[in-house]
Parts: C-alpha cells; structure tokens; sequence
C-alpha cells in the first residue's frame, strides 16, 4: 500500500504507537494516535513524538466520521485482536497490520526473524552479533526492545534486519517475508490472548506466512509440535537443531559438542566448554543462531569465533553477584513457566526462588514438579502468588517452605534475611511483570539495584 496522504489509526498510544506514528509521518501518511482511556490530553498523548504537529490524537471513543475517513488501521503489539473496537474497524472493510508489517513495508534489505516461546531475545543478540561480524550494516530490531519502526526507514538494499517477533506481533502481518526465519519451540504463554494452545501455535507458524523453498526455517526437532510443522506443512527448507540426538541433517549436541550435517558433510563446529552461555537451553539457541547464520550465507569460522566470545544477555539467568556467601541470580525474563524452568535448572546450590507476578493464564505444575528438591523456599508475591501455592501444594512442595508475602520487594526482603551461605537466590518469576513493573526489564533492573545496595 502506498501509504502518502493515506489516514492511518494508531491504536495504542504506549511506545510502539509513538514509533508507528512516526514512521507513518515520514512517509507522508496522516497517523491519528488512539488510546482506549477517555479523556486523555492529547498533547500529552503526543509526548515523544518527532513529529506532534503532523499527528492527531484521540481517546476513549472513535468518532464514527473518522472511520469513514480512514484508510489503514496499525495496532501496537499490546492490543488484542479481537476487542470490539478492533472487530468494529475490521468490519468497516479497514485493513489491520500490526507494527511489524508497517515497518517492513517500508524498509528495505534482507531479513532474518526469530520467534518461540523462549530463548528469543539470546538467540536474535547472537544472530546480531554474527551479522554484525560479517556485514556493515546490520540493524537488531523487534521485541528485543529496539523497535522496528525506528529503524525502517535507516535501512538500504545492503541491510540485514535481525528481528525478534511476539506472536502479539505475528497475528498481524500480511506481506512481512524473512529470507531466514526460526521458530525455537513453542510452550504453553500467552493463553489469556490466544485463547487456545491451537491458536497460539497457529501464529507461531504465521512467521513462515510469505516463505518459500528459496527461504530457509530453523526449527527445533525435539519440538513434537515444529517436527510435525517441518516435515509436513513448512513452506520453506527446513534447518533441524537437535539437543537430544544426532540428525541426519542439521545441528546437533554430541557429548558436549556441537555438529552440523549439512549437505552431506559433517563439521565438528565447537565444544560448549568454549561458550559463555551455559545450560542446554542457550546450547539449543547457538544451533538455532549457527543454522541461521550459516543459511544466510556467514562463513563458519566467523560464526563459531563469534559465538563463543558472546556473553550472556540482561535477565536471563545473569549472576547479580555475591554476597555473605548467598550467590544472586536475575532470571526476570523467565515470564513463563518453562522458561522459568531452565532457571532453576541451572542452579547448582540450594534455592530461594523468588515468582509471581502478573497472571496469563499459565499452568505451573510441570515448572514446579521441576524443582528436583532444589528449592529450599518458594518466596511467592504478584497477583498469582496463591494460585502457584496452590498448585505447589497440589505437587506435593511442602507446605512449611512456601513463603507468600505482598510485593517484589518484600520477598527480597525475606530472602535477605534469611538465606545463609552456600545457598542462591533466584529470581525467576514464571509470570508477566505487569501490573507491580512495566516490563521484565524494569523488574530485573530493581531486583540487581537491590542486591548491589541493600546487601
């Protein structure tokens, strides 16, 4: 879509509508920025904008004369697909693209996307890093926290877009067509949006949407539900990462090694020992991120040199520090109950695990049957705090060991004042941070202030 003089409803007025609307100003559109709340000032809506004077604001209620008016309809990632202003729009024939499709319709260059349940954010910095390496002009976009719209219009035919994509982000596109693309695996998140598991797993899969057999997917053979999905229904040449068995084609983990075959040649690439990262789950992310970066066409020695120089990203099981003999871990990224899960598997000494928070719809008894008796006390806050206690008594977690208190902070709190030496404390919520933070990052950020001053 041409998109000059055309009138485009930003609905979400948080920082992805703020880039959207900027995007569109650019390119000669006339965004109007929508937030749901009534009565909001709409120059203070326009705060942080570049471009206020070429962007109408609006709340609460969209005038039926501004429908008629519109053309295009972009949501922020954070708007649910199906409310009845979004349906209401959608049956006034408008079409509804999402932050993503805008920004890659209006940039240029190759792209190289990444979705899953988990591991995302390690496995786009890694591939960033990678192109980085081997490339001059390389943008790392998306859900990583850069966002995708800001960079659209800096890109040339020469670029390579990395780009870390939500299935908040996926519902959305239309035209949006990585040469590379991934999916890491795909866990129960997100239900309280999606609905279903069918659902979510639905647009998971959309990320191949536009791919063909001159495009490559990188998908995780352990999997059961990407397996099915890569040797049945992927529309483009499937890259298989095992961590569990050798392939006969693909990336795998051999006693501590990792091995591609590819094309009828076996490389012996690397030994984990090497790595910064550790734990299977970051050994899963590397072979994602070698077969795309080898698919897109980057010489092994860059890759592997760059791979094992790489260090670990913020909030993902990242050492705090030391302190009395009590080793703190920042695993704020864990916002859901497997990814929590590679958390305290990666713990070697007796735990205080600090979860809870925002509730999405999650089931916890397979994140807590996962304890194998290393959680020493389970120090539970946020709105989910007694649905997890329940369930952890449901798994027989003993009673007597469940701590249940108010905020983050109190559980800190409790953690510091009881943890003695030779145990860990981790933070690995198992839920979203909303509500009590904006974001995981914010709550990771309070959790190592905490550790670095009030120890």
């Amino acid at each position: 879509m041409e998109l000059k003089d055309k009138r485009v409803l930003v609905y979400g007025a948080g920082r992805s509508g703020i880039g959207a609307s900027d995007l569109l100003a650019e390119l000669g559109a006339r965004p109007v920025l929508f937030d749901d709340k009534e009565g909001l000032d709409p120059s203070v809506m326009k705060e942080g904008l570049r471009f206020p004077e070429l962007t109408e604001a609006v709340s609460g209620v969209i005038p039926e004369a501004l429908v008629r008016e519109l053309d295009l309809v972009v949501l922020s990632p954070g708007v649910p697909t199906d409310l009845p202003k979004v349906n209401a729009l959608r049956d006034a024939g408008l079409p509804i693209w999402g932050e993503v499709e805008l920004a890659y319709c209006a940039g240029r260059g190759r792209v190289l996307a990444i979705t899953g349940t988990n591991g995302k954010t390690t496995t786009t910095s890694l591939v960033g890093a990678v192109m980085q390496a081997a490339c001059p002009e390389v943008f790392v976009v998306g859900n990583i926290g850069n966002a995708y719209t800001g960079a659209a219009l800096k890109t040339t035919d020469q670029s390579v877009v990395v780009a870390e994509i939500s299935s908040f982000q996926l519902e959305t596109i239309h035209e949006f067509h990585p040469e590379v693309s991934a999916i890491l695996n795909i866990t129960e998140d997100h239900l309280n949006r999606h609905h279903t598991m069918e659902e979510y797993i639905r647009v998971k899969e959309q990320i191949t949407l536009n791919q063909t057999k001159e495009d490559v997917c990188v998908l995780n053979y352990e999997d059961a539900v990407l397996r099915d999905f890569g040797l049945h229904a992927c529309p483009a040449r499937v890259f298989f990462f095992s961590s569990a068995r050798e392939l006969e084609d693909g990336i795998f983990l051999k006693d501590g090694r990792i091995v591609m075959k590819r094309d009828g040649v076996t490389r012996d690439l690397l030994d984990t020992e090497k790595l910064l990262l550790i734990g299977t789950h970051n050994y899963e992310n590397v072979m994602a991120a070698i077969a795309m970066c080898y698919s897109a066409g980057v010489p092994l020695d860059t890759i592997v040199r760059t791979a094992e120089q790489f260090r670990p990203v913020a909030h993902r099981i990242e050492y705090v520090d030391e302190k009395r003999g009590v080793i703190w871990y920042n695993d704020s990224k864990g916002t859901n109950p497997d990814a929590a899960i590679k958390g305290i598997e990666a713990m070697k000494r007796p735990t205080f695990l600090i979860a809870g928070g925002y509730d999405k719809g999650s089931d916890y008894h397979d994140w807590i049957r996962s304890f194998g008796g290393k959680v020493r006390k389970l120090v539970l806050e946020g709105k989910t705090r007694f649905d997890i206690r329940a369930a952890a008594l449901e798994c027989g977690f003993p009673e007597a060991d469940i701590v249940v208190l108010d905020t983050m902070h109190d559980a800190m709190d409790y953690c510091r004042d009881h943890a003695e030496e030779g145990d860990a404390v981790l933070l690995s919520p198992a839920c979203a941070s909303w509500g009590e933070f904006p974001n995981y990052e914010v709550r990771g950020d309070v959790f190592k202030e905490y550790v670095h001053k009030e120890i």
